[in-house]
C-alpha cells in the first residue's frame, strides 16, 4: 500500500487532539458490503446457526494480504504474539500483532497455504502492519493485497469464502460430497469437491462449522450448490444485517483501536499509512471518552488473548508484554443487558423531549471502535464495553466487555452507560440524545453454552 499524498501522520499533526478527532470522524456504523441485508429475516437467520445450518458469505467484508517468499515464515513469526511451533502448511491460526509498547494493533486468520506462502484475512489493521514490516524490515518476501469491498463493492475478489455453521452442517457436507467427505480437524485445511470443482475447506472453531473457499469465479456456482443441497436441512443464507451477531455470541471482539497513533517509534509507520487508511478514517464512539488516545489502547489480556500469548520466540512487543505479565489484567466477559432498561430506551422514543440513544437491532454499533463505560455498584468505572448487539438465540442484548478482575465473576451486576456525553458527537450515525445507565449481568465469553461445549471438546482432542 504505497503512500501517496497525505498520511496518517499528517492527520495526527493537523489536529489538536487525535482522540477528539476520531470521536467526531464522519464514519458511522460498520458496513458489510455486497451481501443482502436479509434473506428471510434476521431472527430466522440467527436461529439457523443454532438449530439447523446457515451459510454466511464472507467474500467481501474482509481484507486479504498474501505473503510469500523465503522469509515469509520468519516475518510473521517476528510479529506474532502467539507461537508458530508446529505451524505447517495446510493449516491456519489466529494471528495477533502488537506495537513495541505491547498494545494490540490488530488480528486476523492466517492461512498457511503452502511452503513459504501465507494468506492473512481480517480487518486492514493487521494486514497494514505486516506489509509495512515486510518492506521496512528488509525481508525477502513479496506481498499482494486484495482489499475488502467496503469502498469498491463491484471489484472482483481473488477468493470466495463461505462459512457453514450449525448442528446440521455435517449432514449437509455428506450430501454435497455424496459421502466422500474426509474429516477436517480444527484449523486444518482439507479438500472437497462441489459440482465437479475442488475447493478448500477449513475446520472452524465454534458449533459444528467449516469454512469453504476457492477461486472467486466459482463462488456463485458453489453457493448455489450448497443452498440447493441444504434445503432439506433447513439452510438459511445469513444477511449482512445480522452477520456479526454470531461472532458476538462466540466472544470475539472484532475491532480494537489500532495502537499506532502516539509512539515515536511508529512515526515511520504513520508516515507510510495514507490519510485514507482504516486507521485514519475510522471513528471512536460510545460513552467512554478520553483526551488521551492511549487510554483506548488494549493489551492482549484485555481481549482474551493471554491464553495464546507465548514467549517462546522473539517478536515485536515481547519485552513490554513480559513486563506487563505479572500485573493485574482486565478480563474479557459478556454483558447481558437488562431487558426492562433496554425497553426503556425504546420507550423514550415515544415520550417526547430528548430521547435516549437509539439502539439499532440486531447490531447496535454506531462507530468503528465502540467504547462504553461500565460502572460498579458504587458508580466507579470498572471497565469498558465494546461490541454490542441483540441475540435472538439468547433473547438478550449482549456486549463484549473487559472488566477489572474483581468485577468479572459471572453473575455480577454492573451498569453500562449508553449514549455519548454532551448530546452526542458529530458522527452522522449519532442523533441528539441523553445518556442513560443500563443494568447488565456479567456472563462468560463465549456466552453461548453450545459454543463453550464445542471449544472444550476441541481442547481435549
Amino acid at each position: 500500500m504505497p503512500t501517496q499524498g497525505r498520511t496518517l501522520q499528517d492527520v495526527v499533526d493537523s489536529v489538536t487532539n487525535v482522540a477528539e478527532h476520531l470521536y467526531n470522524n464522519e464514519t458511522g456504523a460498520r458496513v458489510y458490503p455486497v451481501v443482502r441485508p436479509e434473506y428471510t429475516n434476521w431472527r430466522d437467520e440467527q436461529t439457523s446457526w443454532r438449530e439447523s445450518v446457515c451459510l454466511r458469505d464472507q467474500s467481501y467484508h474482509m481484507a486479504d494480504l498474501y505473503v510469500s517468499g523465503p522469509d515469509a515464515f520468519r516475518l510473521l513469526n517476528d510479529l506474532a504474539i502467539n507461537s508458530f511451533r508446529g505451524f505447517e502448511p495446510e493449516s491456519a491460526k489466529q494471528l495477533v500483532v502488537c506495537s513495541p509498547q505491547g498494545h494490540v494493533i490488530g488480528d486476523g486468520i492466517l492461512f498457511y497455504l503452502a511452503d513459504s506462502r501465507f494468506q492473512l484475512v481480517g480487518r486492514p489493521s493487521a494486514n497494514n502492519w505486516v506489509e509495512f514490516q515486510a518492506l521496512a524490515g528488509g525481508y525477502d518476501v513479496e506481498v499482494e493485497r486484495d482489499e475488502w469491498s467496503v469502498h469498491d463493492p463491484g471489484r472482483r475478489r481473488k477468493v470466495f469464502r463461505f462459512q457453514l455453521r450449525g448442528p446440521r452442517t455435517q449432514p449437509l457436507l455428506e450430501r454435497l460430497t455424496k459421502g466422500g467427505l474426509q474429516p477436517v480437524r480444527f484449523f486444518r485445511i482439507g479438500r472437497m469437491t462441489i459440482t465437479g470443482h475442488e475447493v478448500s475447506v477449513l475446520g472452524w472453531p465454534g458449533v459444528e462449522g467449516v469454512e469453504i473457499f476457492g477461486p472467486f469465479e466459482l463462488g456463485d456456482e458453489v453457493k448455489a450448490a450448497i443452498a440447493s443441497a441444504g434445503e432439506e436441512f433447513g439452510i438459511r443464507l445469513v444477511g449482512s444485517r445480522t452477520y456479526a451477531i454470531n461472532g458476538l455470541e462466540q466472544g470475539w471482539i472484532p475491532s480494537p483501536l489500532p495502537a499506532v497513533y502516539t509512539d515515536p517509534a511508529l512515526r515511520s509507520y504513520r508516515e507510510w499509512l495514507p490519510a485514507r487508511s482504516y486507521e485514519a478514517t475510522g471513528s471512536l464512539g460510545g460513552s467512554f471518552f478520553s483526551e488521551s488516545i492511549e487510554d483506548y489502547y488494549l493489551t492482549p489480556w484485555d481481549l482474551g488473548y493471554g491464553r495464546i500469548l507465548k514467549f517462546d520466540h522473539d517478536f515485536v512487543g515481547r519485552s513490554a508484554l513480559e513486563g506487563m505479565e505479572g500485573s493485574p489484567h482486565r478480563r474479557k466477559v459478556t454483558l447481558a443487558w437488562n431487558g426492562d432498561d433496554v425497553a426503556g430506551v425504546f420507550a423514550s422514543l415515544f415520550a417526547g423531549g430528548s430521547a435516549k440513544k437509539y439502539i439499532d437491532l440486531p447490531l447496535a454499533q454506531y462507530a468503528t471502535w465502540m467504547y462504553d463505560k461500565v460502572l460498579g455498584e458504587q458508580g466507579d468505572a470498572i471497565g469498558i464495553s465494546t461490541f454490542c448487539g441483540y441475540s435472538w438465540n439468547e433473547r438478550s442484548m449482549l456486549s463484549l466487555a473487559m472488566l477489572d478482575e474483581a468485577h468479572a465473576r459471572p453473575g455480577t451486576e454492573v451498569a453500562l452507560v449508553w449514549g455519548e456525553g454532551s448530546g452526542g458527537s458529530r458522527k452522522p450515525s449519532v442523533e441528539a440524545h441523553v445518556q442513560t445507565e443500563i443494568r447488565a449481568t456479567v456472563g462468560p465469553a463465549p456466552y453461548s453454552e453450545a459454543v463453550r461445549r464445542d471449544r472444550e471438546a476441541i481442547a481435549t482432542r
